[in-house]
């Protein structure tokens, strides 16, 4: 008889670090209790933390605040909370995490942040541009987003329509480098990016966390919890460089 997620034993050693706000919102514990379905440990990084990215196996960048325009080129043109703190945490974890080849997973402010550090830029507001979609939010899957069957996010969501959420007012504008478009919504507003090479790397515009209750968008944590485990075998047998990988194989019993 096969396993059910529910009874999948924890993987022992597997840590996905969640980089959120200093305090954690039911979107976070929702992360948290998805990333532990599918077996892995976690680690909540608030701004400022100085956590070691090489003692993680994945990386989930979470949504919250707006990042500030000055990361992109642009002044503030809409009235917005921001967290400069976490802007620059986010920076330095991703910058660690392209490094080692650590798989990385952006939920909201977290696939825009992936695409402004990868050089790209934002709508700071779209509601005012929609014509197609609804205007208000939606934590219902009410949303039709278009998926493109040959990407990652066609495999684990295994249909080229799905109903997803929306909570964002903020859109991504110019695209990052090494990044494609792999969903847009009825308006073409960017909906989820992906890696073109390298580390597993996928950005996604609405919130999964709070559709669970659904195989498809569940799977977007099974298949990033999965990728942080191939990456994590393969670390294990490579090559330990000094001073780097020490807490990392004390952690592991390797």
């Amino acid at each position: 008889m096969s396993e059910s997620p529910v009874d999948k034993p924890e993987h022992p050693g597997l840590t996905i670090g969640i980089s959120g706000p200093a305090r954690r919102s039911l979107a976070h514990r929702l992360i948290t209790f998805a990333l532990r379905l599918h077996g892995a440990r976690t680690h909540f990084i608030r701004p400022g933390s100085k956590v070691d990215v090489s003692l993680l196996d994945g990386l989930v960048l979470s949504g919250g605040t707006h990042v500030h325009p000055s990361r992109y080129g642009q002044t503030p043109q809409v009235t917005a909370r921001y967290d400069v703190r976490r802007d620059e945490t986010d920076v330095r974890l991703l910058s660690r995490a392209e490094e080692l080849n650590i798989p990385v997973l952006g939920i909201c402010r977290g696939a825009q942040f992936i695409n402004i550090f990868r050089g790209g830029s934002l709508c700071q507001n779209v509601t005012p541009l929609r014509v197609n979609t609804r205007h208000r939010p939606l934590l219902l899957p009410l949303q039709t987003v278009r998926v493109v069957s040959d990407s990652r996010l066609g495999e684990v969501m295994r249909s080229p329509v799905i109903g997803a959420n929306r909570i964002h007012s903020q859109s991504i504008k110019k695209l990052g480098t090494h990044l494609r478009v792999v969903a847009v919504d009825n308006d073409s507003f960017v909906q989820a990016i992906e890696n073109t090479r390298g580390q597993w790397l996928m950005g996604i515009q609405w919130h999964p966390e709070y559709l669970l209750y659904h195989g498809g968008h569940r799977r977007i944590f099974s298949h990033f919890v999965q990728a942080a485990e191939d990456r994590k075998l393969v670390r294990l047998d490579e090559p330990v460089e000094a001073g780097e990988d020490d807490g990392y194989v004390a952690q592991n019993g390797r």
